[in-house]
């Protein structure tokens, strides 16, 4: 059976809706429209039991409560809403915030954001794996630190940080973790205790949820973390979010959470098996082929490579039967090469020669085998300097 085409692997900047999703949410549309905080009448009530329960599924992928989850429109806002929320709620406790040079720019432009009101960012430089070296996070403390911002696992690269490590050494001085966990929650196990992470944002379109809703983690003990809300207006979400919540797509989102958690190891192990057999596929039929970031931790559906030789914006011109991308998403109208690649350690040229292939959910072999002959097929076919016709 030929392969139907173009075969979308690019899962790290927005996932297809899950179906049994979708059937959820169009059902919630349709049927359940009524607003939860209209609290005198059985459309109201039917409405706030069902963020009730999503909010219930949410907290459950995460090992939190359910009163430590806020829904939000995405990753971008709960991250706005986490570091600048946490930055003026803090101001009195000190003025001094720490990062790396792996984040999204969700968190890089809050932080410049705050830098430009006169807080202090420090920045630590991960290795050339593309791993954070807990050590460094610690040393970057001062005594008026009040939070760190480290992603969970790299949007470009796949890797996964030392979440746990570097939770043990803000717990032990006092310090707030925030972490940006679009790409990471539904993919990894992820437990906010056993992390000590204090704040942790998602997004319901990197789960096979839809866009336009996502949910920011608060710890409400051991510490409780206070946050001043970034909008105003009717004191919904324990009043940091303000606004008619989104009940068809809290659902939704809900529903992403509860089949990530059941389906999380299962979905590991068959793409991490599917990861493997491309990249095996590429290293058989091509040389100077590298991977870019540790093999180890790395999320099961990643794959960034750089192919000697060959530009990736040539190379995609040439690729129109498959769906990759070359960086973040968000960035990916710069013309120019990955700035995280840059970041650790590889040349422009190298940086501009790269692919980031993203595996999910529904991705098959047949669809494996394919890509990974065609791109073998137009690299080659490129570095001998001609084209390869599709």
């Amino acid at each position: 059976m030929p392969v139907k085409t173009p075969v979308y692997l690019d899962h790290h900047a927005t996932t297809p809706i899950d179906p049994r999703v979708l059937e959820v949410l169009q059902r919630v549309q349709r049927d359940q429209f009524g607003n939860p905080a209209s609290s005198g009448h059985a459309f109201g009530w039917a409405a706030a039991k069902l963020v009730d329960t999503a909010r219930e599924q949410v907290a459950a992928l995460l090992g939190a409560g359910a009163r430590e989850i806020i829904f939000t429109s995405g990753a971008t806002e709960s991250n706005n809403l986490a570091l600048l929320g946490c930055a003026e709620a803090y101001a009195a406790r000190g003025r001094h915030l720490v990062t790396t040079n792996l984040e999204h720019e969700a968190v890089e432009l809050p932080l410049a954001h705050l830098a430009q009101g006169g807080w202090r960012v420090s920045t630590v430089a991960a290795g050339t794996d593309g791993l954070m070296i807990p050590e460094a996070i610690s040393s970057a403390l001062t005594a008026d630190t009040v939070l760190v911002s480290m992603i969970a696992a790299q949007n470009e690269i796949g890797t996964i940080q030392p979440l746990a490590e570097v939770g043990r050494i803000c717990k032990d001085r006092g310090v707030i973790l925030h972490t940006d966990a679009a790409q990471a929650a539904g993919r990894i196990p992820l437990d906010v205790d056993a992390l000590g992470v204090d704040l942790l944002s998602l997004s319901g379109h990197k789960i096979y949820g839809p866009k336009g809703v996502g949910a920011l983690y608060v710890r409400r003990r051991n510490p409780r973390v206070s946050l001043i809300p970034r909008q105003q207006g009717g004191g919904q979400e324990r009043g940091l979010r303000s606004g008619t919540l989104n009940v068809p797509g809290i659902v939704a989102l809900g529903e992403a959470c509860r089949i990530a958690a059941h389906e999380l190891t299962d979905e590991s192990r068959r793409l991490l098996e599917l990861r493997d057999r491309f990249w095996h596929r590429l290293r058989e039929g091509l040389s100077g082929v590298h991977l870019n970031g540790a093999e180890k931790p790395r999320l099961a559906g990643n794959l960034n490579v750089s192919f000697e030789g060959v530009g990736s914006r040539k190379l995609l011109t040439q690729l129109t039967q498959l769906a990759v991308s070359t960086g973040s998403a968000c960035s990916s109208a710069d013309a120019g090469p990955s700035t995280i690649l840059q970041r650790i350690g590889l040349t422009p040229e190298m940086a501009g020669a790269s692919l980031r292939i993203g595996l999910g959910r529904f991705t098959t072999v047949q669809e494996v085998d394919f890509a990974a002959n065609r791109i073998v097929a137009v690299v080659a076919s490129l570095r001998d300097g001609g084209t390869e016709a599709e």
